[in-house]
């Protein structure tokens, strides 16, 4: 589900290398320096039409190949959209987005050309998977705020940074147990149907049926991945909240996730404004695939946004966590492969229906009050709890 205010697979992996062997260079029509001289640019020996005012620059780079991409990233700035999507063409790569997407766009293809052939070596793939959930909850028009949201459909989409695909979906719906009958508001927003949830299993169930199938997947144990989600609610807010009203430890596999917003808004440098779902595919050229507001659907368009991001350059990384029942922001946080998801759900029965919906209100209010996390039992755990804080290196 969307945020408001605009189980860990994988990072952002880079994406292949071309085999082109790029070089660029501003030819100077005079041999004098001139802080306002006229120059034309060559990108692959190629002149551009672009022209514009250069001022020399008395930076000098520790290592030439820094100088190069720099010079480089200022012929790219003075070239038209056309000779930008021209070029990129050649390249076989993207060619739809805004000019400042198709401007990223080639500036990081030729840094990384000109960095590989200094080095040798392939740009990494932090993660081999990235799991992206986007979670759909109980919801009433207008939002009053007393009002308690509860997952009910709970999507995993698995996207592999090695092929760019998505390689697996889980989609499970859930049924609430405090307000348990949809609103029409949600019923027509989410299509999500009374007959869906009345038939779903509650929320413990289906969380132990995600954290099987990430077992399944051999995530955290022979593949390093990361949670990515479109904003910082879904696991800030909906996951933290419901497993407080489940009486549940927060799952440690969803302690630290990548918020694409944060990514996408530092890489492509745009304002929050511009980092809603629908305007970042409208950025990028592409439409939104499928149904608004479900949640596999959502996370499918999602991870559509990620492939995008990985081809042009992005290094996708933790960038939010969260500590004590907070969410905290972590700009640098980068985690060398997380280990894999621990189940934690109790071993005793959990609070009967009753007894949740008379305390429900009460358990919102506190958690709305940022009281958290309220009392809740130790989950048992399958084996060696592979998502402890000493593993995470939290």
């Amino acid at each position: 589900m969307e945020d408001e205010q605009t189980l860990q697979p994988g990072d952002e992996a880079v994406a292949p290398a071309r085999r082109a062997s790029p070089g660029s260079e501003c030819g100077d029509e005079a041999q004098r320096p001139n802080p306002e001289k006229k120059q034309r640019c060559r990108l692959d020996g190629q002149e551009t039409k672009a022209s514009t005012l250069i001022t020399s620059s008395a930076n000098d780079f520790s290592d030439p190949v820094y100088k190069e991409i720099a010079i480089t990233n200022g012929c790219i700035n003075r070239m038209s959209k056309e000779e930008l999507r021209a070029k990129l063409s050649e390249f076989k790569l993207e060619t739809r987005g805004v000019k400042d997407v198709l401007k990223k766009r080639l500036k990081n293809y030729y840094k990384k050309q000109k960095l590989m052939l200094k080095e040798s070596n392939c740009a990494d793939s932090y993660y081999d998977y990235i799991c992206i959930i986007d979670f759909e909850a109980t919801c009433e028009e207008g939002n009053p705020p007393e009002f308690i949201h509860e997952i009910i459909e709970f999507p995993v989409v698995l996207l592999n940074t090695h092929t760019l695909e998505i390689e697996d979906t889980f989609q499970q719906y859930v049924r609430p147990e405090i307000n348990t009958q949809l609103s029409d508001f949600c019923i027509n927003l989410t299509g999500i149907t009374q007959d869906q949830v009345d038939k779903a299993d509650t929320f413990p169930q289906v969380l132990k049926k995600v954290i099987d199938w990430m077992k399944l997947k051999e995530l955290g144990t022979k593949y390093k991945y990361s949670i990515l989600t479109d904003g910082s609610w879904d696991m800030s807010k909906f996951l933290n909240i419901q497993c407080q009203l489940s009486r549940l430890k927060y799952p440690p596999f969803a302690k630290k996730w990548i918020n694409i917003r944060k990514s996408y808004g530092n890489f492509y440098k745009v304002p929050r404004s511009q980092t809603k779902l629908t305007i970042m595919l409208e950025k990028l050229g592409m439409d939104y695939d499928g149904r608004p507001h479900s949640g596999l659907d959502d996370s499918k368009n999602i991870a559509r946004i990620a492939v995008r991001m990985l081809q042009d350059g992005c290094e996708l990384r933790v960038n939010e966590k969260m500590h004590a029942g907070q969410l905290m922001k972590s700009p640098g946080l980068h985690i060398i492969g997380e280990t894999g998801p621990s189940s934690p759900l109790n071993s005793v029965a959990g609070p009967s229906k009753g007894s949740l919906e008379e305390s429900g209100r009460e358990s919102y209010l506190e958690l709305s009050r940022s009281k958290w996390p309220l009392q809740c039992q130790e989950p048992p755990l399958d084996g060696e709890d592979l998502l402890s804080s000493e593993s995470q290196g939290v």
